[in-house]
């Protein structure tokens, strides 16, 4: 299986897409208008082994709601990841099991590289 959790908004999201060449062999969900369900979030800490890497800290929320202030628990986080879709780290690739989050250098080097078979 191949998917992608993205923001059709993130000029970041849409380079790094167009970069990779994604295509139909992806299957595409905007988080923005197709809201993550709760199982699709807890596959995805799975295969992270935490909600916590999957949330994104430059959100501007997150400063705006102090959560920089506050002790945060993986329960904190899953919630607040269903209940505002920009704390995802994005974008999130899932191929054939395994799990690529953000879109640091590294990690798109990684995704670009599972996409060639290395």
């Amino acid at each position: 299986m191949k998917k992608i959790y993205y923001l059709s908004t993130c000029d970041t999201c849409k380079r790094i897409m167009k970069e990779l060449g994604i295509g139909e062999e992806f299957e595409k969900q905007d988080i923005k208008t197709e809201a993550i369900t709760e199982s699709q979030l807890d596959e995805m800490a799975t295969l992270a082994g935490t909600y916590e890497c999957l949330f994104s800290r430059v959100a501007r929320k997150y400063k705006a709601m102090g959560l920089k202030d506050q002790t945060l628990t993986e329960e904190d986080y899953k919630r607040l990841i269903l209940e505002e879709y920009t704390f995802l780290k994005r974008p999130v690739f899932l191929i054939e099991g395994e799990i690529f989050i953000g879109n640091s250098k590294k990690n798109i080097q990684n995704v670009a590289e599972k996409l060639q078979g290395n």
